[in-house]
């Protein structure tokens, strides 16, 4: 095991949020993350149908399922399989070619994106990568999210942040720039929280 791989290790065994995870029950550290956007920007409630892209290991989606209850409705996608979550509709494949609409039985009140590509290590191609399917989310909301509903999205600072941010501006109303407590202080990650789909925005130019 290499020096870098060590030391990531001793910081994960280390990590607050991961012995919390682990004494909650949850899949992973990330659930905190989720859990300080539901408690200040009361994201999810009971009965919402929520959209989970780039679900595994499933530690979002099984947090929703929690917070939307036995009325609500919880479907979580990823190329991965992900272990059977109580409560949650698992779909493995590409959410661009899934019928997720249908899975949820209606439109979304939610969908949440903590997708993030294969990493190759080299910076532009990651972060490109990263760019391309955070706006395929963007492109997705805008056919199965409900018109006063919320997207929740994972990008990374680099080239391509101003990208999803001024396409998120586009279409949608407000868009708020989050680093929650449990995301990493070395981490380049940030998160955007935007509301209400701006009916007038055209669809993403090709």
């Amino acid at each position: 095991m290499g020096k870098s791989n060590k030391a990531w290790l001793r910081r994960h065994v280390s990590d607050p949020f991961v012995k919390r995870a682990r004494a909650q029950g949850y899949r992973s550290r990330a659930a905190f993350k989720l859990l300080e956007f539901i408690d200040k920007d009361k994201l999810l409630k009971p009965g919402m149908r929520v959209l989970d892209l780039g679900a595994a290991p499933g530690g979002w989606s099984q947090l929703a399922a929690e917070k939307v209850g036995p009325k609500g409705k919880v479907v979580a996608i990823d190329l991965l399989p992900v272990e059977k979550i109580q409560g949650v509709e698992i779909l493995q494949g590409d959410f661009r070619e899934a019928d997720l609409e249908g899975a949820l039985g209606g439109k979304a009140d939610v969908v949440l994106s903590d997708m993030m590509p294969n990493v190759t290590g080299l910076a532009m191609v990651d972060q490109a990568r990263a760019a391309e399917i955070s706006l395929a989310a963007i492109e997705l909301c805008r056919k199965v999210l409900k018109p006063e509903g919320a997207f929740l999205v994972k990008v990374f600072h680099g080239s391509a942040f101003d990208e999803v941010l001024k396409e998120l501006r586009r279409v949608f109303q407000t868009v708020g720039v989050r680093k929650p407590a449990a995301s990493r202080g070395e981490s380049r990650e940030t998160y955007l929280l935007a509301r209400g789909l701006n009916r007038a925005a055209p669809p993403q130019s090709t």
